[in-house]
């Protein structure tokens, strides 16, 4: 008769390289979505400096003139409004809080991918910050993508909560 392997319990085989955890693979998940988050403010801040010495409100003409869109329109007025926005920012200030808030998506992905308990206070700090704004950007403007956003936010924060609230735990216990 064969006999049956025993069920993976975690502990020492996963120290010893075995399969991850679901609580390591839910923080690698995480991590990857800040790091992912990190990239992405790297990629637009790039973008950004590209445009620093031009003129953003002639370039989204330019662009609409291209694929004959009529700017009277919502969506080409939508891209012109927001080309005069970025006219109006200094890049120059701009740059330092970008940099900041990467190396905090850098920094967070690092930590929480290593497993680290102050990564796990930043994600869920800086994560909870957001949650009211993204309530009030829903309750503006109430898309599938918005509730998306806003229910991903939710869950991450409440998974580093319940991490950090299970660990205090512990260590009172």
């Amino acid at each position: 008769m064969p006999v049956k392997p025993a069920p993976h319990t975690g502990g020492a085989s996963e120290a010893a390289g075995g399969e991850p955890s679901a609580h390591r693979r839910a923080l690698h998940a995480i991590a990857l979505f800040e790091a992912i988050k990190g990239l992405a403010a790297l990629a637009a801040g790039i973008g950004l400096l590209g445009l620093l010495h031009h003129d953003i409100h002639q370039l989204a003409v330019a662009l609409l003139w291209r694929f004959h869109l009529d700017p009277a329109l919502p969506y080409p007025a939508i891209l012109l409004h927001y080309a005069d926005l970025l006219s109006a920012i200094n890049l120059r200030t701009l740059a330092p809080v970008a940099l900041a808030y990467i190396g905090v998506r850098f920094a967070e992905a690092w930590g929480l991918w290593r497993g680290k308990t102050w990564a796990e206070w930043l994600g869920a700090l800086s994560g909870a910050l957001y949650i009211p704004l993204e309530v009030a950007h829903l309750v503006h403007r109430t898309t599938l993508i918005n509730a998306a956003v806003l229910l991903a936010n939710v869950l991450i924060v409440g998974f580093l909560a319940l991490q950090l609230w299970q660990r205090m735990r512990q260590k009172h216990a």
